[in-house]
């Protein structure tokens, strides 16, 4: 079964709600017209009626005679194409102005008619069939007053085909212009609902089913200042960040391989060469311990890889608890003390008070430190400088990790956090598995908190974060 589209529904909609529109107007016109042309009609009758009525009392009084009368009827019936019947006060008819209604003449007809009449009541008789004209007429029956004395009737009749004639036209040309109008409504609405709305949303669908199969390079084209326009806007930065993300996933996917090959083909070709004799024997113990660094290695980069996957997955829930930060700092500094020995690093910790409480995870901050003093061992020179430092500001406290070695170049400021990234490959391509910074800042904001780095002058990184004061 076909599914019907929008665009065949929003137009049938439309269409429908119009039609019914003009319809209504149409038909509220055809009735208020009827309705105006009587109402009409009847004020030009009352009109001719005065006349004749005046002509009438003329007669009746002996200022005219009969012949005379009779003249202004057939002219007055002439002109507003009616027949005119005079009738006495006792509803005798006395004047016809029609030559073949001459034989109601002296006929008493109005009988039943006169109490109303006597009473000044206008009678109106429409679409009746009279037995005077064997037809179908429209009547009025109006009575003649003269010196408050009641003096006859004059009796007006309109053939109904008469009447018709210009209420069909008119109805003709109502309709006619409704049905012409939604026509026309019709074929505006189709066209400009497939400019203004059909053909940008077909442009969309499009590219999204492009960029469904990978196309993700793929955008859409639509310059207009309506929600259409907005929508395309949305769509495009939608896209360009699909394009974002597919980049980093293949960079990503790039860069672990890279990674993991490298100490696997070292690790094969050691232990290979081992299994062959290749290496000597007094060699193996030596290129053992070179693949097991490897070895260590890998270990790094797949805990730093799940450490990574965890926190951008959401997995690493906060077990958030008032810990003592500078007591964070002793641990991790501790743990590099071979470390810094060994490249006589003199490190210096300045902490603002003796105990400074903050709200986080004490695990995931330790795991923090220890990713910032190791990054600030890598880049440091040999007798080279760490400072670490607690300050007290408001409700925050901040951490700062600082070494004297080379300045973050411009170009890889905007690449600090990215991952696998390594500003001096030659001199952490061993040491580093380039996700630690990564990590850090992602422990950081899932803190609510931020990270900031700042090049000093002369020369020297500083790392800094903030975490929520503990209310103490």
């Amino acid at each position: 079964m076909r599914k019907k589209g929008l665009f065949s529904k929003m137009v049938a909609t439309y269409i429908l709600i119009i039609s019914i529109s003009f319809v209504i107007i149409a038909a509220f016109l055809s009735f208020w017209f009827e309705e105006y042309f009587f109402e009409q009609r009847k004020s030009q009758l009352l009109t001719e009626a005065q006349i004749v009525s005046n002509a009438a009392v003329q007669y009746l009084y002996g200022n005219t005679p009969l012949a005379k009368t009779n003249d202004i009827l057939e002219y007055i019936s002439n002109y507003a194409d009616i027949d005119i019947i005079l009738f006495d006060r006792y509803g005798y008819a006395y004047a016809v102005s029609n030559e073949e209604h001459k034989k109601l003449v002296g006929q008493q007809i109005l009988s039943k008619d006169l109490e109303r009449l006597r009473k000044g009541e206008l009678i109106e008789r429409n679409n009746i069939v009279d037995k005077l004209f064997d037809e179908s007429v429209h009547t009025y029956e109006v009575p003649i007053f003269y010196r408050g004395g009641f003096q006859g009737v004059v009796v007006m009749n309109t053939d109904i085909n008469e009447i018709g004639e210009p209420l069909k036209r008119v109805y003709e040309i109502i309709w006619f212009s409704a049905v012409f109008a939604i026509f026309t409504s019709g074929f505006i609405i189709y066209y400009f609902s497939q400019k203004i709305l059909i053909k940008p949303l077909a442009k969309i669908n499009s590219a999204a089913d492009k960029i469904a199969k990978g196309e993700v390079n793929r955008r859409v084209d639509i310059k207009s200042n309506d929600e259409i326009g907005e929508l395309a806007r949305a769509f495009n930065s939608m896209a360009d960040s699909l394009e974002e993300v597919e980049n980093n996933r293949r960079a990503f996917i790039s860069n672990v391989s890279h990674e993991l090959r490298s100490p696997i083909i070292s690790i094969k070709g050691f232990i290979g060469g081992i299994l062959d004799g290749i290496i000597p024997k007094e060699k193996e113990n030596y290129y053992l311990s070179v693949a097991y660094e490897e070895i260590q290695r890998l270990t790094r980069l797949i805990n730093d890889l799940l450490d990574l996957s965890a926190v951008e997955a959401g997995k690493f829930s906060l077990n958030i608890q008032e810990h003592d930060i500078n007591e964070i700092i002793r641990l991790s500094t501790i743990k590099f003390g071979a470390v810094i020995r060994s490249k006589k690093i003199n490190v210096d910790v300045w902490l603002e008070d003796k105990e400074v409480y903050v709200l986080a995870d004490k695990d995931k901050i330790i795991q923090v430190m220890t990713n910032l003093i190791d990054n600030a061992i890598k880049y440091v020179e040999q007798g080279g400088n760490i400072e670490i430092r607690t300050k007290i500001r408001g409700q925050k406290v901040l951490v700062s990790v600082f070494n004297d070695g080379p300045n973050i170049s411009k170009e890889d400021e905007k690449h600090v956090w990215d991952r696998f990234y390594k500003g001096d490959k030659s001199r952490t391509s061993k040491m580093s598995t380039g996700l630690g910074l990564s990590i850090v800042r992602r422990i950081i904001n899932q803190h609510n908190e931020d990270i900031w780095f700042e090049n000093k002058e002369s020369k020297g990184v500083k790392f800094v974060f903030s975490l929520k004061r503990a209310p103490r």
